[in-house]
């Protein structure tokens, strides 16, 4: 930036965006890093020091962005993105739809079950809409939600209105992964390859 502004000159440095947009995310850089230095010296002179020093740091990825003026390749992806921003609310809004009706499912069905071997305990279960929207949310990241589905199928050595499930719920496991992980991912990928084709070929 310094040499920039040597070779350009103080005026000719400033008439491009590119070149203001820089200034400003090196000056906050900066600005991150004295008070990051300076610790609570600074952070008693203001009071929203951390979150002030947390947005400074997320500015400096911003300097990504200065690739899209270079590379066309990437500001066609970031271009398809933008316009693909109405078809994706829609998808999201399909997909919030699911998570719904699985989440009262999952509390008719399963509310019964109150604890596991392992991972459905206090928080994670189906006792009421909230629990049952974070456990299906988990379900959908693809973490442990076999052990999820297997800790609501189990019918011998259990305690009724317990621990006691049926066999019967791995449909309701299954039908949700497949929906979520295969059916939907697909949608997000559909929906940009569309609008990349569109634009671009």
């Amino acid at each position: 930036m310094i040499f920039k502004w040597i070779a350009l000159g103080f005026r000719g440095y400033f008439m491009s965006n590119w070149n203001k947009f820089d200034c400003f995310v090196v000056f906050s850089s900066i600005v991150d890093l004295l008070m990051e230095q300076l610790g609570s010296q600074l952070g008693n002179l203001l009071r929203v020091g951390p979150q002030l020093a947390r947005i400074l740091r997320v500015l400096r990825v911003s300097r990504l962005f200065r690739l899209a003026k270079n590379l066309q390749g990437i500001a066609a992806l970031i271009e398809t993105m933008i316009t693909s921003i109405p078809s994706l609310v829609n998808v999201f809004a399909l997909l919030f739809l699911i998570f719904f009706i699985y989440s009262v499912l999952g509390v008719f069905l399963l509310r019964d079950i109150k604890y596991g071997e392992n991972i459905i305990g206090d928080y994670a279960n189906f006792a009421n809409f909230g629990n049952a929207m974070t456990v299906l949310f988990r379900c959908s990241t693809g973490e442990d939600w076999h052990r999820i589905m297997f800790e609501t199928m189990k019918t011998n050595d259990c305690t009724p209105g317990y621990n006691c499930g049926s066999s019967a719920n791995a449909v309701f496991f299954i039908t949700f992964v497949v929906l979520l992980q295969f059916i939907m991912l697909n949608v997000f990928i559909l929906i940009l390859l569309e609008t990349f084709d569109e634009n671009y070929f």
